[in-house]
């Protein structure tokens, strides 16, 4: 018996003690393997997933190192089953592969001839595959390349798709070289997408995202389609592009609600591509509008059903989804695997915070109790109606003031969820709101506002979760939420993670309602940032209002 910080049990679940002194060394190793379920005080308990060892092997983590990590944080002897069952998980992933026959096409080559007997024999593959070439050879349609991905993720047999990739309408793109260079992590991040051919990259807020995914196009030097989740969103890609790299305004359109610009480069949002006329997809042309090299699905984790069956056939492009977190609370993470391509690359939050390149966090939830009135309606709602009851509730407002007031001086945003809690923040604080139907015109002049520092306080409905560019803004107060979404919990905090022009630190605050569904649901979101190192303070509503 050693003293590691880790107990590995035969149900592959992994408790992490977190006081210990190999904690944090722990959690950086066990990371690209294991998933987080509970973070309360003193012991982390994470899971073994296929789905997370999977991501670890087309990482380029072997079951060696995996094997190696547990045995050596490790409390207790490692269970021999469970070490077996991740050797035998993590060597199912690639037994089969999707490879490019010189007279056939694409075809499903199995290096173990009983799995591929197996998987041809079964009905979810019906329609999808070919003739038989030989034992280990099926000839696969085309277009069925992503379903096949998907129905074989889903029968526990991964494939490797190396079947290639179309090189696309060549456009020559360079990053600008004036004045800046990529970080060592964001190269990193860039050439195991590249090796890889498609897949996700994986990088806290504020770490330069958009810029793994200029060098990407810079690489590929071909025409690039880019997915955002926001006109406000894409107009910030657009003026990142212009000035990182040679290309010009007039090589990159926005294809959007307001605009309909097909360019060599071309920003599209996931509305605009989702939206429907009489039942049909009235804009799917765009992902044949040019012979695009590159696609780019920015915020991977919120892509919309949708976007996941117009991927199914883009498979012969390459594909990189960039993201804070590959949590998605609709269980899709399998469908992101096989359709954009698995993890190519993850870079720890605290990792980065240490290289200074996003700003430190201190993360506190303060607990505020409801009066006997508000209590009395939290408990005669229906259940459905218990968390807008709780995270609403008006004795959140002065608690809110007094967190504002802290920070005087300070960039603050302030989130929210329900329109109702907005505008009472909004006059309450006496601060602009921005809500889903600010216009953009209003919303860009208000982020220019506060960017400047003329505005101190804004308020934000659920669009303060997505890709905002405030580099200055120093404090989050979230009053409600998603319920327990962590990647919510993720976009929020990233949202104070720039780093600050004099080195300060960041304070994200979330106002819970105490002895209700409120507090639970935030234990539930912190799990996410739990994970990448962040422990929150619990303090009560009096200390702040003192």
């Amino acid at each position: 018996m050693s003293d590691g910080p880790l107990i590995v049990q035969s149900d592959k679940t992994l408790l992490l003690e977190v006081d210990h002194a190999d904690a944090q060394a722990c959690r950086m190793a066990i990371a690209p393997f294991a998933e987080l379920e509970r973070s309360p005080e003193h012991v982390h308990t994470y899971r073994l997933t296929p789905l997370g060892l999977w991501n670890a092997r087309a990482a380029g983590h072997d079951a060696e190192s995996v094997v190696d990590a547990l045995i050596r944080f490790s409390r207790y002897p490692v269970p021999h089953a469970l070490l077996v069952d991740v050797a035998d998980t993590m060597d199912r992933y690639g037994r089969l592969q999707l490879v490019n026959h010189p007279q056939h096409g694409l075809v499903l080559r199995g290096l173990d001839r009983m799995v591929l007997i197996e998987v041809a024999k079964s009905k979810k593959l019906a329609g999808m595959l070919g003739g038989k070439l030989d034992d280990d050879t099926i000839v696969v349609h085309p277009s069925e390349r992503g379903r096949l991905k998907q129905a074989l993720l889903k029968l526990g047999w991964p494939a490797e798709d190396l079947a290639g990739y179309v090189d696309g309408e060549a456009h020559e793109i360079e990053l600008a070289q004036d004045g800046w260079h990529l970080r060592s992590y964001q190269q990193e991040a860039v050439d195991g997408f590249w090796a890889g051919g498609s897949g996700v990259v994986v990088l806290p807020c504020g770490a330069g995202k958009t810029l793994v995914g200029a060098a990407a196009m810079a690489t590929a030097k071909a025409t690039t389609l880019i997915l955002v989740t926001n006109t406000v969103a894409g107009r910030q890609w657009k003026r990142e592009l212009v000035a990182r790299t040679s290309l010009t305004e007039d090589e990159v359109g926005e294809y959007s609600g307001e605009r309909k610009e097909i360019r060599p480069v071309t920003i599209a949002t996931y509305q605009v591509l989702t939206a429907r006329r009489g039942g049909a997809f009235t804009h799917l042309d765009l992902f044949g509008a040019r012979d695009w090299g590159l696609v780019i699905y920015d915020e991977v984790h919120l892509l919309p059903a949708p976007i996941f069956r117009f991927t199914a056939d883009l498979q012969a492009r390459r594909r990189l989804g960039l993201t804070a977190t590959l949590v998605r609370e609709d269980g899709r993470e399998g469908d992101v695997f096989s359709l954009i391509g698995p993890k190519r690359y993850d870079a720890p939050w605290k990792d980065i915070e240490a290289q200074g390149w996003i700003a430190p966090a201190e993360c506190t939830e303060v607990r505020v109790t409801l009066t006997d009135d508000e209590r009395m309606a939290y408990a005669v709602s229906e259940s459905e109606d218990r968390y807008r009851v709780a995270s609403t509730a008006r004795t959140k407002l002065p608690v809110v003031k007094a967190l504002v007031d802290r920070h005087a001086g300070e960039q603050v945003l302030v989130i929210a969820s329900y329109i109702e809690q907005l505008h009472q923040l909004g006059e309450y604080l006496d601060a602009p709101i921005i809500e889903g139907s600010t216009t953009n015109k209003q919303r860009e002049k208000l982020f220019d506002q506060f960017r400047s520092g003329e505005l101190k306080t804004l308020v934000l409905s659920k669009v303060g979760n997505f890709s905002i560019d405030l580099p200055e803004a120093a404090v989050a107060i979230q009053v409600s939420g998603t319920f327990g979404s962590r990647q919510e919990e993720a976009q929020r905090l990233g949202r104070v993670l720039r780093p600050k022009s004099d080195g300060r630190q960041a304070h994200f605050y979330t106002v819970v309602s105490r002895d209700t569904i409120d507090t639970e649901y935030a234990a539930h979101r912190q799990r996410f940032l739990a994970e990448q190192g962040y422990a929150y303070t619990i303090v009560d509503a009096d200390d702040v209002l003192a």
